[in-house]
């Protein structure tokens, strides 16, 4: 493995949330720039193929789970349908009980398997409410990459570069303008109520920047429920669109690649920001950077976080799944103003 010169094909596994899979792709950028003979392919769900567009040397392989693949049987048919190509090696960044069984099946060739740490013990000692170690964990990103360091392909990460902007095609260009304004992305939602920013802070934000009339501003969601609330955003403020519902992922992240900044939850929009080279400037409730999930080569003064002082048990779960009695109001510690100002600060440099 990693030897000069030898032509190694590599599976990468990950299969879920659309975030952590988000997050390989500086890992796997950084890998085909330093190894251009390493060619790559990701096993992964179908809608998150776009995510990869832009990696040379990457092919996508869908993990149909819920049907195809699913369980034991499923998993064999995958197993059987990758064996004709011809792995040297298999990187498991997703480490669950699916890549397990994998492990198992790959095991009966001897093919060199490497599986991410994800570090539970030190995630537990950060997220538990008594004895907290509140202290920076191993990023996710650097739990990649020591992956591919053990199958023999150490990179470093201070030398990744960010993918290229994408151009924008007639469809895109038709639901967003291009003019002099600068393009402000805000992904107001996340997957769990304890790392979502209050949507009358949010308009807040929005407002005062529709008001400056210097700014377009875009907005990113999806699901029924999440359209209809960005939809009276759009209603209201003239500089304001609403992409949620009318774009693809390819679509959404041409967009994204073309942003001058994203104002963005702890969620998958931030990671697929921060891979473009995007400005994203994050806002944390329960959970916390801490626990290793900051978007990729962006500064830690893009992070507004809650008041630990107010909420000490933050961070209380590494997904922000658990909001403990008191703790709803968490985010509204943070202040429209504070996000503006750093909003500024980047739109104005």
């Amino acid at each position: 493995m990693g030897k000069k010169g030898k032509h190694t094909h590599i599976l990468v596994i990950r299969l879920s949330a659309m975030g952590d899979v988000a997050m390989t792709v500086p890992i796997l950028h950084a890998l085909t720039e330093k190894y251009p003979e390493v060619r790559l392919t990701v096993l992964t769900k179908r809608p998150f193929t776009p995510i990869f567009d832009g990696l040379t040397n990457v092919e996508v392989k869908e993990a149909d789970v819920k049907n195809r693949h699913k369980g034991l049987m499923g998993l064999w048919r995958l197993y059987k349908e990758l064996k004709p190509l011809q792995l040297d090696a298999i990187a498991d960044l997703h480490n669950v009980l699916r890549s397990r069984i994998l492990k198992k099946y790959f095991a009966l060739e001897r093919i060199p398997f490497a599986q991410i740490d994800k570090g539970r013990k030190e995630k537990k000692a950060l997220t538990r409410p008594k004895n907290k170690v509140f202290e920076q964990l191993r990023t996710t990103h650097q739990r990649y990459a020591d992956v591919f360091a053990e199958l023999g392909f150490p990179i470093d990460l201070t030398t990744a570069k960010p993918l290229d902007r994408i151009q924008l095609s007639e469809n895109v260009l038709g639901l967003v303008q291009q003019d002099a304004k600068k393009w402000v992305g805000i992904a107001p939602f996340a997957a769990h109520e304890g790392k979502m920013y209050p949507l009358e802070s949010t308009e807040e934000i929005i407002q005062t920047l529709n008001n400056t009339d210097k700014y377009k501003v875009l907005l990113f969601g999806g699901g029924a429920k999440e359209v209809e609330v960005l939809e009276k955003f759009f209603e209201r403020y003239r500089n304001v669109e609403c992409m949620a519902g009318k774009l693809n992922l390819a679509e959404e992240l041409q967009l994204i690649s073309n942003l001058d900044v994203m104002l963005s939850m702890d969620s998958g929009n931030a990671h697929m920001a921060a891979n473009y080279g995007i400005p994203v400037v994050t806002l944390w409730g329960v959970t916390h950077p801490y626990a290793g999930f900051y978007p990729f080569g962006q500064p830690m003064e893009n992070a507004l976080m809650a008041d630990r002082e107010a909420y000490p048990l933050i961070p209380t779960s590494v997904y922000g799944n658990k909001v403990p009695e008191g703790y709803e109001n968490a985010m509204k510690t943070i202040k429209p103003k504070d996000v503006l100002e750093r909003l500024m600060i980047i739109l104005e440099r």
